[in-house]
């Protein structure tokens, strides 16, 4: 009996603990993974299964979020009531300015995992901003993202990066680069497959595949 009343005990030790447990970092949550991290910007790749909430987590930088799933989530600031549901759709974008640190922790409701690229960063531009290079999809005061979609045999306009960038796909496709001299390179890509580029490129994206494709270029101002 004392074996089982200190069972108890330690149980709900260990449960008041893990609910008194402060707001983490965001890249120390659980279910943000870093999948890149350099001088510019931090990449998590975001996944909550259905039902699934996250830890408060603080977030301290402007962010893009690139959303890979069709779901409904809700968020709940610190010290606030849970907000209203929100629907995400795959292939959406948003860019978030913030002047003070946000924390919050976000559930997932619907039926299917949340999936979302997030991108957070860190240095604020330095120097003025360069032209756009294509139309803008959002932006905030570090970074624009422009969004590519592109039918079977579609090619976007020719545009130049002067800013480092990433291109993050949304779904799976056959992408064709194309650069002014005739060069050409492709490869199949999948939904959530970024690489970063901190060199000036022009050139424009084609999709060789037989499906509608998405690309999504994060570049920095």
């Amino acid at each position: 009996m004392i074996k089982l009343v200190f069972g108890i005990c330690f149980l709900m030790c260990a449960y008041i603990s893990l609910s008194q447990e402060g707001p983490v970092p965001v890249e120390q949550e659980p279910r943000h993974h870093v999948v890149l991290q350099n001088e510019s910007v931090l990449v998590l790749h975001v996944t909550i299964a259905p039902g699934e909430t996250t830890l408060y987590h603080i977030h301290s930088h402007d962010r893009a979020v690139v959303y890979l799933s069709n779901s409904t989530i809700t968020q709940q600031k610190l010290g606030e009531p849970e907000g209203p549901h929100e629907t995400t759709k795959s292939g959406e974008v948003s860019a978030l300015a913030l002047a003070t640190p946000l924390t919050h922790r976000v559930k997932n409701v619907s039926a299917t995992p949340f999936d979302v690229i997030d991108v957070e960063f860190l240095a604020p531009p330095q120097s003025s901003s360069t032209p756009a290079a294509a139309p803008i999809a959002a932006e905030n005061p570090s970074a624009r993202i422009y969004r590519w979609t592109l039918a079977p045999g579609a090619v976007s306009a020719m545009h130049t990066h002067e800013r480092p960038y990433l291109i993050i796909a949304t779904t799976t496709m056959m992408l064709k680069m194309m650069s002014p001299d005739g060069k050409t390179f492709t490869h199949e890509i999948k939904a959530g497959d970024f690489h970063w580029v901190d060199t000036i490129v022009t050139h424009a994206l084609a999709n060789e595949g037989s499906t509608e494709g998405q690309i999504v270029e994060v570049e920095l101002k």
